[in-house]
């Protein structure tokens, strides 16, 4: 059997390496338009810091190390430019001469990514000083550019965890950082009061906050940026971190079904509308877990699991995707926030009944040294406890609570059972009732009606409505 593989890093990547493990005489062919097969990209911008100090420690895999362990046919630097279905050909650019030629597969996995997105702003295009980041190139970009250009002021437009890590690695180097976002908080996936938190701990750092604002264009070739309230920020280098879009032109020019979302649409087993391609990562639209509507999560958890069941599924091994709840952790500085399942906002926009509760706690027993308070929220039905999603802010320990309750969401445990989870404990780690229990009683209480809660947002529309004599 032939297997042509379109895009390295997680996806592509480790599909190549799972179906070598199940497979000794497949042929393996992978292909990558740039230089390096896998990399990663999560650490990218600590090295613009100098945290991660060695770019070799970024590269997991190279060409030459792959090919060797794997016995895989590995062409970096070489695009494939279309698909033709009908004959199970693909045509290939060399991406240093420009040759064309074809490439025949049995079976086709498509992990083409995502690419950053740059809108048209104008002045973009005599801007010498704006950059993505994205791969290796681009990092090492911005580094000669931090190193040549004597940046004192750098500008990142957009709020996300891209933009607010490298604002931090940023902050890191001694610049002056400013971070634009036409939303009223930075990092969506957190509500708007443990925003708060974050935003708190972003200006203490000195990070300059600009937020409900967008960019309306750059003046003096990108060295001051104008937003859409009228600012003028000097800035000598700007980082453009808004997003990412599906790379789909391959897939939508062969015709496979595209979703709502502008991602490739896949079955549990990853195979797009041709039996013979399958498609994972960045690039596609799977469900969500609790919702069960269609999503995307551009994260390399479910990139890396996908290529398991994609290469499970060619050598008919029983496997499946069966979703993506976005699990994610982020640093800010000394801060841990972490996240899971669906927020508010989204709650809302589906319209579900749900309740939810805030809890302090410590991060470990409060009587051992340099105890930590966190801040955790969980989201759920308000009668049958169902988990919806749950939030973390705070110092170590967060993640790993957000964690236990993402496991428990998988098993379909519900705010219930939380209060019966025995979890490890000692002073130097945890309490006897650890967090995760207390946002469990914390739930219960409500769901039994045993107590009544006002919404934090709601707390000063509470305070004006007492009479100034109970004050």
């Amino acid at each position: 059997m032939k297997i042509v593989i379109v895009g390295g890093v997680a996806g592509g990547a480790s599909a190549a390496a799972r179906l070598r493990r199940l497979s000794e005489d497949a042929h393996i062919v992978m292909f990558e338009k740039d230089e390096y097969i896998s990399f990663a990209n999560c650490g990218l911008p600590y090295h613009i810091s100098g945290v991660i100090e060695d770019r070799n420690d970024l590269l997991v895999q190279t060409k030459e190390g792959m090919e060797s362990r794997f016995n895989l046919d590995i062409r970096n630097f070489t695009e494939v430019v279309s698909i033709h279905r009908e004959k199970k050909i693909v045509e290939v650019k060399e991406v240093k001469t420009g040759r064309l030629y074809e490439e025949s597969y049995d079976k086709l996995i498509l992990s083409p990514g995502a690419s950053p997105i740059v809108p048209p702003i104008p002045g973009l295009s005599e801007a010498k000083n704006v950059f993505v980041l994205r791969n290796i190139p681009n990092t090492d970009a911005i580094m000669d550019y931090l190193k040549k250009c004597n940046v004192k002021k750098a500008t990142v437009i957009g709020g996300g965890f891209i933009g607010v890590e490298v604002a931090e690695n940023l902050k890191e180097l001694e610049k002056e950082v400013t971070i634009i976002d036409m939303a009223a908080q930075v990092l969506a996936p957190l509500d708007f009061e443990f925003a708060q938190l974050v935003h708190k701990k972003l200006i203490r750092k000195g990070i300059k906050l600009k937020l409900n604002d967008g960019v309306s264009h750059f003046e003096n070739e990108g060295h001051t940026v104008v937003t859409q309230s009228g600012q003028h920020i000097e800035s000598d280098m700007i980082i453009l971190a808004i997003g990412v879009s599906s790379e789909i032109k391959l897939a939508k020019e062969a015709d496979l079904k595209i979703g709502a979302l502008r991602g490739i649409e896949v079955n549990e087993h990853m195979l797009t509308s041709d039996p013979d391609i399958y498609a994972l990562g960045d690039a596609v639209e799977v469900k969500h877990r609790v919702s069960g509507l269609s999503t995307k999560i551009p994260l390399a958890w479910p990139a890396n699991r996908q290529a398991i069941v994609v290469a499970n599924h060619i050598f008919g091994i029983k496997d499946s995707y069966k979703g993506s709840m976005g699990t994610a952790v982020v640093k800010v500085f000394d801060y841990t926030i972490a996240t899971t399942g669906l927020n508010e906002k989204a709650l809302k926009q589906l319209n579900l009944p749900y309740q939810s509760v805030h809890v302090q706690r410590n991060n470990h027993a409060s009587y051992y040294p340099n105890a930590k308070e966190m801040n955790l929220k969980l989201l759920f039905h308000p009668t049958t406890g169902q988990i919806y999603g749950a939030q973390g802010v705070g110092y170590e320990g967060v993640e790993k609570r957000i964690d236990v309750i993402a496991t428990a969401m998988i098993g379909q445990l519900t705010a219930h059972d939380l209060v019966d989870l025995e979890l490890s404990y000692a002073p130097p780690f945890g309490s006897a009732k650890d967090p995760v229990n207390i946002l469990g009683y914390a739930a219960l209480n409500l769901i039994d009606g045993r107590i009544q809660k006002v919404d934090v947002l709601q707390v000063n529309d509470l305070v004006s409505m007492v009479p100034l004599s109970w004050m």
